[in-house]
């Protein structure tokens, strides 16, 4: 009798199945390839953030957006990959979010280790913090200041560049969120200090990239990607010439990096600090400097700041097509009230000297509640008005609509991809600009 009713109870389930709607592929349909079938997931930030916006024709364009369709664009520039809110910077693991959070500009900050090969790490002097290095101990060995714990009267301290090590040993290093504690007693208890407001999920074990596997990753991805290296500049303890390889050697390896590779210049966005390694570029590998990206940190004080707006003219002059300073020197406070957000004396400079603009960097502050009482920097110019999360996107909007910037650069891709999908915004196009 047991067996009659097993076999009942199977063809009822049977039928029932068979019944149900069929979501898998239709009979005869071959599988669709990962690139034709390469899903743009913003996931839930962009709509925490719509929603905590106060009621505004803003926020009404960007609530109808809300079911998308959303698509990879080159005003979405990921900072150090794109995942780094959550995700250890500089690694295949914040690209591969960012690229999937529809970044069509993804970030390599170039360094260089002691036998000269190029790796992707946002300071040369940042391994103590980004990465385990101080828990292999024949590496940690070799770091410029070996660990030491603190005591009563010191914190504890540590610095590992890349120049301490070669290629080989910085490729067995896992990335990890950028943190330290400073009560630390041990390497171990080093490890730890992310700020609250990110989080440790995803820091297991980032891969570290190579610049070579960086471009291999990237040019792998769907869609059109683009790529922006930042050659970094060495710090002072890291002395230039380093064993005899000059700044000028630096700024073209990584340049020779993408040429050895058949990349085209048009999808190469080279950034630095320095203003010579941009006319290198410009002079030497005109393809690549007509529209490499001159990052402007040089207004940190008012009379700095009023000395770099009155340099931008100079530096057209001298073949520089794009500036990118911070979201701070774009902005200020004004209005009839004076409670309003309006572009600066810099962003209206730039324009004025025919330079576009990009600027970095969104999603870098935490709670924006908090940004006047921790002084973030990024908000500095603006703190007096900001007062919450959905404010974000009222920032955004002054850069894009009436800054007029080309890109930004966000630790989490997904923000910038709705809003520059929500109002069409495609980014800097490199076939634009001449040598």
């Amino acid at each position: 009798m047991m067996f009659f009713y097993e076999l009942a109870l199977t063809v009822l389930l049977a039928n029932y199945v068979t019944a149900l709607p069929q979501y898998g592929r239709p009979a005869g349909q071959k599988p669709s390839t990962p690139k034709s079938d390469y899903y743009i997931s913003l996931g839930p930030r962009p709509y925490y953030l719509v929603n905590d916006m106060t009621p505004s024709p803003l926020k009404d364009r960007l609530e109808s957006c809300e079911n998308g369709p959303f698509s990879i664009t080159d005003f979405s520039i990921g900072h150090r990959g794109g995942g780094t809110l959550q995700i250890p910077e500089e690694t295949v693991e914040s690209t591969t979010a960012g690229a999937r959070m529809g970044a069509g500009v993804l970030e390599c900050d170039v360094a260089f280790t002691r036998d000269r090969g190029l790796v992707c790490r946002h300071d040369l002097c940042d391994l103590h913090t980004t990465t385990n290095i101080l828990l292999k101990p024949e590496l940690a060995a070799k770091c410029s200041i070996p660990f030491t714990p603190a005591n009563g009267t010191r914190p504890a301290n540590a610095l590992c560049c890349t120049s301490d090590i070669t290629m080989a040993e910085y490729m067995t290093l896992c990335g990890k969120m950028d943190g330290f504690n400073a009560s630390a007693r041990n390497p171990q208890d080093y490890q730890f200090g992310t700020p609250s407001w990110r989080t440790e999920l995803y820091s297991q074990c980032g891969t570290l990239m190579s610049l070579d596997s960086f471009i291999t990753s990237v040019d792998s991805l769907p869609g059109h990607r683009s790529f922006t290296p930042e050659l970094k500049t060495p710090p002072s303890t890291v002395k230039m010439p380093f064993n005899g390889y000059t700044q000028e050697q630096y700024a073209s390896d990584m340049i020779e990096a993408f040429i050895r590779r058949g990349i085209d210049p048009n999808r190469v966005w080279a950034q630095s600090f320095n203003p010579p390694d941009i006319f290198l570029w410009i002079n030497k590998y005109p393809q690549f400097g007509k529209h490499s990206v001159y990052l402007d940190q040089a207004g940190e004080t008012p009379a700095n700041f009023t000395a770099a707006v009155a340099r931008l003219p100079s530096l057209a002059a001298q073949g520089v097509n794009i500036v990118a300073p911070p979201m701070q020197y774009l902005l200020t406070v004004g209005g009839p009230k004076n409670n309003t957000i309006v572009p600066s004396a810099y962003a209206i400079g730039a324009r004025a000297a025919g330079l576009d603009i990009i600027t970095w960097t969104l999603e870098r502050s935490g709670p924006l509640a908090r940004v006047a009482a921790t002084r973030d920097s990024y908000y500095s110019t603006i703190a007096s008005v900001i007062r919450r999360d959905g404010q974000l996107y009222e920032v955004l909007d002054v850069l894009a609509r009436q800054v007029g910037i080309k890109g930004i650069f966000s630790d989490w891709s997904a923000t910038v991809t709705y809003y520059a999908n929500c109002f069409g915004l495609e980014g800097p196009v490199a076939a634009d600009y001449k040598p």
